[in-house]
Formats: C-alpha cells, structure tokens, sequence
C-alpha cells in the first residue's frame, strides 16, 4: 500500500506534469496529511539543488527533529551525520542530473538512534512540462518482516538459514534452487513474496548485518571483508558503500566503532 501511494504520485506527475515546483508542492499539499499517518515509510521531495521541500512526519522524526520546517532547504549532506549524508546527496545527484530512477535499492540507515534499520528505496526524477527535470521524489520503506504465511515459507527458511551459515563464501543461486527444489524463476518470485527480498539481497543483507558487528570492534577492515565473505576488499567497500552510502572507515566512524 505504500509503495502504490508512491506510484501514484509519479504516475501523477507523468500525466500531469506541472510547470513549477511550486504548482508540484500545491497539489502534494492536499495528500500530505496522508503521508503523514504512514510509520513505516518516509516520503520525501526535493529541488534540483537536491534540497527537501516536502517530506512527510516520519522522515521528519527520523532526521532527529519535531517540526517539518527546519528540514526544507536543506540537503541529506546536510540534514545527516557528516559521515552519511553525503553518500545520499551523491545518490540524488544521479537522479536529478542523469534522470537515473531508483528502483528496490536495500540500504541500511542509521536513524536517530543510532540503530541501523534495512529500507527498500526508491527514488525518480520529477518533470515539469518542458520535460525538464525539477526535482526528485523519493521513498524509503522499512523491510518487513517475512511472511511466514506463505505456502513456500518453509522452502525458504532453508534457504535462509543456508544462507547465513555459509554467507562467509560465495553462495550461487545454484545451491539455494536444489536446497528449496525450485527453479531460479521460482525462486526469485517467492524470495520477493516471501523475504521482500531477491536472493542477492538476502545474502547481501546477511553479509552487512555481519558486517556492522565488526565494524563495532577493533578487528581491521580487511579482515572484516574475509569474515563476510569478500575476497576483495575493494569489492567489499563498494558493496558496502552502495547499501549504506559511505565506506566501512566512515561507517566506523558514524558509529563510534
């Protein structure tokens, strides 16, 4: 249901492209108490500067604030730890100056807290009538838990479970069909059902979650992508780089570990 309110905005903006943000921000205007009532999702607007102007209650809140004002016309870079918001400005630069649309990206956010919490994001470049990009819409929604009600859940919790004994090597899509007895089709379909997850990100996820444990210790990096089964620590940082949107050295930093 959030990601459809999320549809219909960009799809209302499609056929109804609006000549500025201004007359963007009016018609929104009308829908954002809505978003407002939404806990699991934050929901945001920006300029081609990058800079919010609107976001609904529960970004607000996860930005550490109580009132919507003091966010808009700022940046992520400016709004997030130094460590982090940078990553997330750098990702609107692509959207706003490429045109480049953000579809199910897993990230992992540090909130207010300090706690980090798995998102699927989606973020698109917004037109006015010239075809001309004026800003970006995006969405950050929570990942659920998994559905346990699902006719193939517990093909899938074998999956699961393989997946986080053996994520310290590489795992082939391969192995996780002939544990569940399905094809790569199926497969996909159902992790998508079921975890809200393709297969990749499940073990992608498992690694990082791995990941941020360590990085609380004192063990070097280089280590830490041996542990979570990276051969490569270059391939480790940029994973680790495009579901968090900084590097493991600033993650540690972000996290005083």
């Amino acid at each position: 249901m959030t990601q459809n309110a999320f549809a219909i905005l960009c799809q209302a903006n499609e056929r109804h492209r609006p000549e500025t943000m201004e007359q963007l921000l009016a018609g929104v205007a009308l829908v954002l108490p809505m978003l407002d009532v939404i806990p699991n999702a934050a929901i945001f607007i920006k300029d081609v500067q990058a800079r919010y102007v609107m976001a609904n209650q529960t970004l607000v809140q996860r930005c550490g604030l109580k009132h919507l004002q003091p966010l808009l016309g700022r940046t992520s870079a400016e709004v997030f730890p130094e460590q982090l918001g940078p990553g997330y400005t750098e990702q609107d630069r692509r959207v706003l100056e490429q045109g480049f649309v953000l579809e199910d990206q897993l990230e992992l956010h540090l909130y207010g807290s300090r706690e980090p919490g798995w998102c699927l994001t989606h973020k698109r470049p917004l037109y006015n009538r010239k075809g001309e990009i004026m800003g970006l819409v995006g969405i950050s929604v929570d990942l659920q838990s998994a559905s346990d009600t699902h006719p193939a859940y517990q093909r899938l919790a074998a999956v699961d479970e393989h997946i986080r004994s053996h994520f310290h090597r590489r795992v082939s899509l391969g192995e996780l069909t002939h544990i569940a007895g399905i094809s790569v089709a199926q497969l996909e379909r159902y992790c998508k059902r079921v975890f809200h997850l393709t297969p990749r990100q499940m073990i992608q996820k498992v690694r990082l979650e791995h990941a941020h444990r360590l990085l609380h210790s004192d063990m070097p990096i280089t280590d830490v992508a041996l542990q979570c089964g990276y051969t490569d620590h270059s391939a480790f940082t940029r994973q680790f780089k495009a579901l968090t949107g900084f590097t493991p050295r600033q993650y540690r930093q972000a996290t005083g570990g």
